[in-house]
Parts: C-alpha cells; structure tokens; sequence
C-alpha cells in the first residue's frame, strides 16, 4: 500500500490517501446558502408540450420540482462523505427558455450548519432534470442534460463566491 502525504486541499484523504469524512466538530454552525442551475436541452416541440401541461406522465413541473427538494434531502445518502445537514429551505424552480429550446433549473439550499450546502444544491439540479428527462423521454430521445454548476455560495470559512448572476 502506497502512503501519500495529507495533499494540500484535499480535504476527504488521510495522510494515507484514504477517503474520510471531514471532521467539522470544531466549526461554528453558521448560515449557508447555495446555488445551483443547470438545464435541459429539447425539441421546440417537446418543450411546448411540458409548457401546454400536455405530456402523458403528468406534470412536470410540479414532479421534477418535488423531485429536486426530495433530492437534496436525500444528498448524504447518494454523496459519499457529505455530510446530512438540517436544511431550512429549499427551492427549485423550473423556467422554460423557448428561444434555447431549453428548461432552465435553478435549486437554491439555505441551512444553518457547520458546512455548505452546495452538494445539495446541485443534487436537486441533477434529479430535478433527470425527472424532466423520464417523464418526456418517449416523445424526445434526444434531449441532453447540460451545464449543472455552482452559481453562488454564501457564509462559511471560505466566504462568499459568486460565479454567475
């Protein structure tokens, strides 16, 4: 077995080089917010039946909206080492872009915690557009999820980040 050095920044590697969970007992629990968007790429046509309420499996707005909060509640439990937080509110809101032929979806986690909550924030991006994707994928096979990313952060040891408006 190879023994490494603790790397600079890597914070979930012993001095081994072995995944841990990150001990966060010593740090103040503060408020957190995060984030996240990403989208989903379809047919003109596709998008126009999800905006008329008009696909078979039923509305999807609502059920990928439910499946994002159900989702970054879940996040420790499909992230290794994430840490389950008390979340205080969640959000997750679906905006349709005609002129993208896209659906914008934007998640935003808020929690009063000794860690962030931007796992949680993408976590509910990613279900959130996989839902959209199964309840459309038998009128469109071709629709992409894309650009799921970290928009902002707020609070914690390492600040504020914003990396789009």
């Amino acid at each position: 077995m190879t023994t490494r050095r603790d790397p600079e920044g890597l914070t979930h590697l012993d001095s081994r080089g072995r995944a841990r969970m990150v001990d966060v007992g010593h740090k103040p629990a503060t408020h957190r917010e995060a984030v996240a968007r990403g989208s989903l790429a379809m047919r003109p046509e596709t998008l126009a039946l999800i905006t008329g309420g008009e696909i078979q499996k039923g509305d999807v707005f609502a059920t990928a909206r439910l499946a994002g909060i159900l989702a970054a509640k879940q996040t420790p439990q499909l992230i290794p080492l994430c840490h389950p937080l008390p979340l205080n509110r969640i959000t997750v809101d679906l905006r349709p872009d005609p002129a993208g032929s896209a659906l914008e979806i934007t998640a935003s986690v808020a929690t009063d915690a000794k860690t962030g909550v931007e796992m949680e924030a993408l976590t509910a991006v990613a279900v959130a557009a996989l839902t959209v994707y199964d309840m459309c994928k038998s009128v469109d096979r071709e629709m992409r999820v894309e650009s799921i990313r970290l928009v902002s952060k707020r609070g914690g040891q390492s600040g504020d980040l914003t990396l789009e408006n």
